[in-house]
C-alpha cells in the first residue's frame, strides 16, 4: 500500500477563521473577501480564485481606519 497522499492542484481559501463581516465595507476582517466570494469559492475556476488572491492585498487598507486615539481626544 501507498502512503502517498492525494492533493488537489488549486489554490487554497485564504481564510483565517476570523470570520466577521466589517458592516460599512462588506469584506470580511480576517480575510478580505466579500460574502459573494466566501460563498462562492469551491465553485469558482482557478482562475477567478488567482484573481481574488491578487486583488485581496489592495482591500486591507480599507479596513484600517484609526480613530484618532489621545490628540483627537485633546483636541
Amino acid at each position: 500500500m501507498k502512503d502517498d497522499v492525494w492533493t488537489r492542484d488549486e489554490i487554497q481559501s485564504p481564510c483565517v477563521k476570523l470570520c466577521v463581516v466589517h458592516p460599512a465595507e462588506r469584506l470580511c476582517v480576517g480575510c478580505f473577501r466579500t460574502i459573494e466570494e466566501i460563498g462562492a469559492w469551491s465553485r469558482l475556476t482557478h482562475e477567478a480564485r488567482a484573481a481574488i488572491m491578487a486583488e485581496l492585498p489592495t482591500r486591507a487598507p480599507r479596513l484600517q481606519k484609526r480613530r484618532g486615539g489621545r490628540a483627537t481626544r485633546v483636541a
